[in-house]
């Protein structure tokens, strides 16, 4: 097998570290590993396959040579060096919203869209969804296919890990601080975080809606390919760790029993599940963490609406929702298109 020369752009952050494991995990064809990050990073070293690699200051000469990149490093970052990779002849794999929206650039959750990835020859760049979206789209693919959805109803419920690490820091030492009776510090969110659910998720529109909804909404028509799909969001940030919980309520254009769609779900790609309610058993927040697949469970009908389905989803948004995501679309770069 062909073996390529990777970049991770962000190495060292939250999703950059993943990315580096789930590389490895899954045996993906690295030939060369350049790690790539701030001026405050460089100079790290960490393991990658057995040996020890320096991570190196991110700079317009970095892609010389890299045939994919992966992108973990904010908008800005992907804004600026995206173009600057794609004139190497990189591929560009890029996980912030900077090119989710842009026409000409495939926006692709694998299990749903994979054949958008095509595309990537347009400008050498390819859009990792959001993790809210990739998460909710994952098992409504097949329900799409069969019955044509109308319209969504998301309400999630979105770890602290997908602000990044000091997020993850604010958790535990707010939670630390209220156990011992001290005052609570608030840096990454306006609120407290710990035993609280804040309904505020990226910055507020004009509309009412915070831009974390707008994006469920707009990237899941583009991922679905139909624009008549009619979405509405509310994003809620809750004192988890790891995985993000979604409540969806889905309406189609054909009837589906609750059955039928346990069966669909079954049989669909990157999907477990999780629906014995009698037992308590249904997708978990601490049982998706650290996994790969999509849990779905609570399917039962919509007795408010003539063909409604109503189900709970649960992923680890680091892993499904970000950086594996981001490297089954890489496998699917490979296998099909760079040969």
């Amino acid at each position: 097998m062909r073996k390529y020369n990777v970049a991770v752009v962000g190495a060292t952050g939250e999703v950059g570290k993943t990315m580096r494991e789930i590389l490895e995990e899954r045996n993906f064809p690295v030939e060369n590993i350049k790690l790539l990050a701030s001026e405050r990073s460089a100079g790290k070293v960490v393991e990658f396959q057995g040996k020890k690699v320096k991570v190196e200051k991110l700079t317009k000469e970095s892609f010389e040579g890299v045939e994919i990149a992966l992108f973990s490093a904010g908008g800005a970052i992907s804004k600026e060096f995206a173009p600057i990779a794609a004139e190497y002849g990189t591929v560009v794999i890029d996980n912030s919203s900077a090119w989710r929206m842009e026409p000409d650039i495939p926006l692709v959750v694998p299990e749903v869209n994979p054949e958008d990835v095509a595309m990537y020859k347009n400008r050498n760049i390819i859009a990792n969804p959001n993790c809210s979206t990739i998460q909710m789209v994952v098992p409504l693919k097949p329900i799409h296919e069969k019955a044509k959805i109308k319209r969504i109803v998301v309400s999630t419920y979105q770890a602290v890990s997908g602000s990044g690490h000091k997020a993850i820091e604010e958790l535990a030492s707010q939670t630390m601080a209220i156990f011992n009776q001290k005052e609570v510090e608030k840096k990454v969110y306006p609120h407290q975080i710990a035993f609280n659910c804040l309904p505020h998720i990226d910055v507020f529109l004009d509309n009412g809606y915070t831009k974390e909804e707008m994006k469920m909404v707009n990237e899941t028509k583009k991922i679905m390919n139909d624009n008549s799909i009619e979405v509405t969001a509310t994003t809620v940030r809750v004192p988890v760790f790891y995985s993000h919980s979604e409540s969806v309520n889905i309406e189609t254009e054909k009837k589906l029993t609750a059955n039928e769609v346990k069966e669909m779900m079954k049989e669909a790609e990157g999907v477990v599940l999780v629906d014995d309610v009698k037992n308590n058993v249904y997708p978990l927040a601490i049982d998706a963490a650290g996994q790969d697949p999509v849990y779905v469970g609570r399917i039962r009908e919509d007795f408010s609406v003539e063909n409604g389905i109503n189900m709970w989803v649960v992923a680890d948004n680091v892993r499904k929702g970000a950086a594996l995501n981001a490297v089954q679309i890489a496998e699917v770069l490979i296998k099909e298109y760079l040969k």
